[in-house]
């Protein structure tokens, strides 16, 4: 089965992949299915956010399409960068920078107050049958940990250097990526999606 994924972060489809080999899903990247398209992220959460892109790309291409909207909530920062993960300091900031800035911002913060985690909400939305447009489908996903002291890890992207999983003893970016899709944010979605999609026998 093939499903659109309405992003253009090669990161995401990357991930997304290599959860689903062995399965019978084909994942299509925006450009792999010849879209271009600027979609206006105004929503307010995660989960507004992911279906806004889902239902804009399922209405261009009059398929179903998978979206994902994900980011960083830190603690001691209340809340943020969250839904402005990728616009945090600028859409063309590098994440190093970014990185380097909150480990700055967090210096003086102690262990027990540096808490964090990424959170994933990922939107389903199903082609028009008969006129109709099917309700979209909405999953979260959360992974907790705590922003590290340093950057550490080559794996991962985004804020992954710096996210440090206690359980593991080691950063996001530092585990291989099999564990880290067994325990992420967008591999606990994901795994909702696929139970949803089994339960409709699509």
């Amino acid at each position: 089965m093939q499903l659109i994924m309405a992003t253009g972060n090669q990161n995401k489809v990357r991930e997304i992949r290599e959860m689903l080999e062995g399965t019978s899903f084909t994942i299509l990247s925006m450009k792999d299915a010849g879209i271009e398209a600027d979609i206006d992220e105004n929503g307010t959460t995660f989960e507004e956010n992911a279906v806004i892109k889902a239902e804009t790309i399922r209405d261009l291409t009059g398929q179903m399409v998978l979206a994902d909207d994900s980011g960083l909530m830190i603690d001691a920062m209340d809340g943020a960068p969250g839904v402005y993960s990728s616009r945090f300091m600028g859409e063309d900031t590098d994440y190093t920078t970014k990185n380097r800035a909150i480990l700055e911002r967090l210096k003086d913060v102690p262990e027990e107050k540096r808490g964090a985690r990424f959170v994933c909400a990922m939107a389903l939305a199903f082609p028009e049958k008969d006129g109709v447009k099917p309700e979209t489908q909405v999953f979260r996903g959360v992974f907790e940990g705590r922003i590290a002291y340093e950057i550490a890890g080559e794996n991962g992207f985004g804020y992954d250097p710096i996210f440090y999983v206690p359980e593991e003893k080691m950063t996001s970016a530092e585990m291989s990526p099999e564990a880290k899709n067994r325990m992420s944010h967008r591999g606990k979605a994901l795994q909702q999606v696929v139970a949803a999609l089994k339960e409709l026998k699509i």
